[in-house]
C-alpha cells in the first residue's frame, strides 16, 4: 500500500468512489496490473513519480487485475498493463503497454490544465501576430512556472535562436531529460541550430560552389551546411546524396548521418520522404 495521497490501491468496493466519483474533480489515472506481468512491474515505478511530481493534478488508481476480475471485465480490459483515464465518471482515454516516459508525460499532460498551458498559448499567440518579445517574455514565464516541459522549451528555445541567444536556447534544450532530447522536434532543432553555428564561419556559397565542383567533397559538404543554414534543403540534400554516392567512407559516412539531421530538422515537410526514398536507393 501507498503512503502517498495520490496513489490508491483500488478495487471494486472504492473504484466508484475513487474514480468515478472522483474524477469529476480531477483525472484519475487508472492502472490495471498483475503481478506476473513483467511491463506492468516496468512501468509500476514510472507512474508513481509522475504522481508524485504531478501534486496531485491527477490521481494514480492501482488496481490488481488477478484480484478485481470483474472490474477489468466491465471496463474491457484484455491486456496488460492496461492504462484508462478517467474524467467526470468515465473512461476518457487510455493505451496499452509499458509506454517510453515522455509519451506517458504527453498522455497526462492533454487532459490536465496547467497555468503554463494558458501562458504558452499566449505566447505563442503573440508571436504569430509578430510580437518575439512578448512572445519571448510569456514563454520564459510559462518554463519558469513549469520548468522542463519538453513543448514549452522548444518553443522559448527556438524564439531565442532566432534572437541570437542561440547559445541559452541549446542550453535549455540540452538540459532537458535524454528522452525528451530524442523528440523529433527537440532533435531537430538542436540540428538546425548546429548547422547555423557551422555554417556561420564558411565561406561565400559560390567560392564553395566552386571548390566543391572540381571535386573536393569537403568542399562539397561545407556547402551543404551552408545552404541548409540559408534554407535550401533540396540543394543540401542533392549535395550530401552526391557525398554518399561519392565516397561512403568520407568523414566516417558524413553524408548520411547530416542527411539524418535534416530529416529530423524539417519532420513532417514532404521532402524528407523524397529524401529518405533518395537515399534508402543509394544505400540498396
Amino acid at each position: 500500500m501507498s503512503d502517498s495521497p495520490y496513489i490508491i490501491e483500488v478495487t471494486a468496493e472504492n473504484f466508484g468512489e475513487v474514480v468515478l466519483q472522483g474524477s469529476n474533480n480531477h483525472p484519475v489515472l487508472v492502472d490495471f496490473w498483475a503481478d506476473w506481468c513483467q511491463p506492468c512491474q516496468a512501468l509500476m515505478p514510472v507512474l508513481s513519480r509522475l504522481a508524485e511530481e504531478y501534486q496531485g493534478q491527477f490521481i494514480l488508481a492501482k488496481v490488481n487485475s488477478d484480484q478485481n476480475q470483474a472490474l477489468s471485465a466491465e471496463y474491457g480490459v484484455r491486456s496488460l498493463p492496461t492504462i484508462k483515464l478517467f474524467r467526470n465518471g468515465g473512461p476518457v482515454d487510455e493505451f496499452m503497454g509499458a509506454l517510453p516516459e515522455s509519451r506517458i508525460r504527453e498522455f497526462i499532460d492533454k487532459h490536465i490544465e496547467r497555468e503554463s498551458d494558458k501562458i504558452h498559448a499566449l505566447g505563442l499567440q503573440a508571436l504569430q501576430q509578430g510580437d518575439l518579445e512578448q512572445a519571448l517574455a510569456l514563454l520564459t514565464q510559462a518554463n519558469e512556472l513549469d520548468p522542463g516541459r519538453a513543448k514549452i522549451v522548444v518553443d522559448l528555445a527556438s524564439i531565442l535562436a532566432q534572437t541570437g541567444e542561440s547559445e541559452r536556447a541549446e542550453a535549455l534544450l540540452q538540459a532537458l531529460p535524454s528522452s525528451e532530447k530524442s523528440l523529433p522536434e527537440v532533435a531537430g532543432l538542436l540540428a538546425r541550430m548546429e548547422f547555423a553555428r557551422e555554417a556561420a564561419d564558411l565561406p561565400a556559397l559560390d567560392q564553395l560552389q566552386s571548390a566543391a565542383d572540381s571535386g573536393d567533397l569537403k568542399a562539397r559538404y561545407q556547402l551543404a551546411v551552408r545552404q541548409l543554414a540559408e534554407g535550401e534543403y533540396a540543394a543540401a540534400m542533392d549535395n550530401l546524396l552526391l557525398i554518399m554516392q561519392k565516397d561512403r567512407k568520407f568523414e566516417d559516412d558524413i553524408g548520411r548521418k547530416t542527411l539524418l539531421k535534416v530529416f529530423d530538422m524539417l519532420g513532417k515537410d514532404p521532402l524528407v520522404e523524397t529524401y529518405r526514398r533518395k537515399m534508402f536507393n543509394y544505400l540498396y
